[in-house]
């Protein structure tokens, strides 16, 4: 979904404290819901897309977590944008 390793998944678990998804069996394997997924979301976009420290990402989601969530919201509907249109100058150059 986010095109990330599972060694990031996991070192984001330690620096996140609110990032803890479910574990079962004896093997821990993790089970994400949508609660932690919207979290990887709001983790990925400050630090894989708007290329923030973690440290500097732990902070703004400390002081600003709203302020952090609508722009991630934002930026998510921008890039879905663009890939429209970028799908539609396609799909035009091709006539």
């Amino acid at each position: 979904m986010f095109d990330l390793n599972e060694s990031t998944l996991r070192y984001w678990e330690q620096e996140f404290s609110f990032l803890r998804p479910k574990t079962s069996g004896t093997a821990k394997i993790r089970q994400y819901q949508e609660k932690d997924i919207e979290q990887i979301k709001l983790i990925h976009n400050l630090v894989k897309v708007r290329g923030f420290k973690i440290s500097a990402a732990r902070d703004i989601l400390q002081k600003n977590r709203k302020g952090a969530e609508t722009t991630a919201k934002a930026l998510s509907e921008l890039i879905e944008m663009r890939t429209e249109l970028e799908k539609l100058r396609d799909h035009l150059e091709m006539l």
